[in-house]
């Protein structure tokens, strides 16, 4: 990792550490590097502005002052062109659309030398562009999530029996390239997997989910997990 790169992801890491704060020592763990060089990057966050503060002694370590904000986004070129490869190469994705135009937004504030540099990468970078669910179809899907609405769906099953049916969304999930939408069936009173691409209608009622769980789903696969941003 670049000392751009590890000071970005240092104040990021700051930020997500709150009040508690964190330690020198967890630092130099996470970013494999020596107790000498965090403290010599921590030195240069603050010139830069970022507004640190440190507590000395046991159970001490380095945050970011409370309501601070950090400096505007700054990414590498590398960095810029995976966040639009992951979004290219997953364009079926929920919430894919919003994705695209957060990364444009990102875009848009790199100073021009690194922007030139990352679209000049990502024409080095190709992706086959797969057959996309109808907007007319994700966008209830993905606010009936966002909001835990029901939504009323019309599904057609593999079998080719075609259905009206209630579903309280719990969570998408993607599997050997299907993406499925996974909610308690108010037809069948279970939790119930529904291929996106055999949905044929969806509108988002104004009835709110009772409270349905990811726990109650099951255990993912061994190699799922979470899109969360905090890495693998």
């Amino acid at each position: 990792m670049k000392r751009a790169e590890r000071l970005h992801a240092l104040s990021e890491m700051l930020r997500r550490s709150g009040a508690r704060g964190v330690s020198a020592g967890r630092l130099a763990k996470e970013f494999e590097v020596s107790m000498r060089t965090v403290k010599r990057d921590l030195d240069a966050l603050e010139i830069s502005g970022v507004p640190l503060w440190s507590r000395p002694g046991p159970g001490g370590g380095y945050g970011l002052a409370s309501g601070a904000s950090l400096p505007p986004v700054s990414l590498s070129p590398a960095q810029a062109v995976a966040l639009m490869a992951a979004v290219s190469a997953a364009s079926d994705a929920p919430y894919a659309d919003l994705a695209a135009a957060g990364i444009q937004k990102i875009m848009d504030v790199l100073d021009p030398g690194t922007r030139a540099r990352a679209d000049d990468l990502a024409g080095r970078v190709w992706v086959n562009a797969l057959p996309r669910t109808p907007r007319s179809i994700r966008s209830p899907l993905e606010e009936a999530m966002a909001e835990q609405r029901v939504i009323r769906i019309r599904y057609t099953s593999g079998a080719g029996t075609t259905t009206t049916r209630d579903v309280e969304p719990v969570l998408f999930a993607s599997t050997n390239g299907q993406w499925f939408l996974v909610g308690w069936c108010r037809m069948r009173e279970a939790i119930r997997w529904f291929t996106v691409s055999r949905i044929e209608q969806a509108t988002v009622t104004k009835a709110a989910c009772s409270g349905h769980t990811v726990g109650e789903v099951g255990e993912p696969p061994a190699n799922a997990r979470p899109v969360h941003g905090r890495g693998a």
